[in-house]
């Protein structure tokens, strides 16, 4: 048996939604063995299905530290479906307001302190949101991994004493994705992530997310923390910590409009 942490998977230390959501528990019923060629496709379409949801609403609050500084901002979320998501800072006060709009392929930010929109651009989608370690891109990508991926399992064992199966998601020719692979370890039981690297197209890993702390949301179990962290030796990492989530709520469709932003 291969162990995961030998592996490299964990390289010294989402695929993330544009709301930031995480995924919740497969039901061991209708899964599919381990050894069916379809069963890593059927994880992460699971992944992917879960952490959607129909609409959902949250308060999380997010810690990002670097070589040289700290912040803490207080954040509350919406999304409905795919197409749309907005994020509203709630502190520090300085910045309160200034959020972030997802509709559709679209993508915009609303300085509140100066009341300027700025629609992030192709060439700004590499850059750090918010002072972080996500950037413009993890947020504006809505497709599911299955779609721009091709998903095997190469290998399971332990990971912290806990049965894993190691899944790599390599990048299919055509695929507009910054990401050459990804490696996610899922959880033998349940199948909930702990862990995703993010390789380049050279085959360098950047980036590291772990996924900490699950609990009972509703009739889903939900990783209450994000740890985000550069594997380049910095020790820098951002956190997201949910305060408050809840899924399937009433949001109605006008808020998500550069109207609704300069009028929150």
């Amino acid at each position: 048996m291969t162990d995961v942490s030998r592996r490299g998977l964990l390289y010294g230390g989402l695929v993330v939604s544009s709301a930031m959501l995480l995924p919740g528990q497969a039901r061991a019923d209708d899964r599919p063995k381990a050894t069916d060629p379809k069963f890593a496709e059927w994880v992460m379409d699971h992944i992917d299905d879960m952490h959607r949801g129909k609409s959902s609403h949250s308060v999380l609050e997010m810690t990002v530290q670097t070589e040289h500084w700290t912040r803490t901002l207080e954040m509350e979320s919406w999304s409905r479906g795919e197409d749309y998501s907005l994020v509203r800072i709630l502190s520090p006060k300085k910045e309160r307001g200034t959020a972030t709009l997802k509709a559709k392929d679209d993508l915009f930010t609303y300085l509140a302190k100066t009341g300027r929109t700025i629609k992030i651009s192709g060439a700004m989608l590499g850059s750090s949101w918010m002072g972080s370690h996500l950037t413009n891109n993890d947020l504006v990508r809505a497709s599911r991994v299955a779609d721009d991926y091709d998903l095997a399992v190469t290998g399971k064992g332990t990971l912290e004493g806990v049965p894993h199966y190691v899944l790599v998601a390599t990048a299919k020719p055509d695929a507009a994705v910054v990401w050459g692979k990804i490696e996610v370890a899922v959880r033998q039981d349940d199948l909930l992530p702990t862990r995703q690297i993010f390789i380049d197209e050279d085959g360098t890993a950047i980036r590291s997310i772990e996924f900490l702390d699950y609990k009972a949301v509703g009739d889903r179990k939900m990783a209450e923390r994000m740890l985000i962290r550069p594997l380049d030796g910095s020790g820098e990492y951002t956190e997201m910590r949910f305060k408050k989530l809840e899924f399937d709520v009433e949001v109605e469709e006008r808020i998500f409009t550069l109207q609704h932003l300069k009028s929150m």
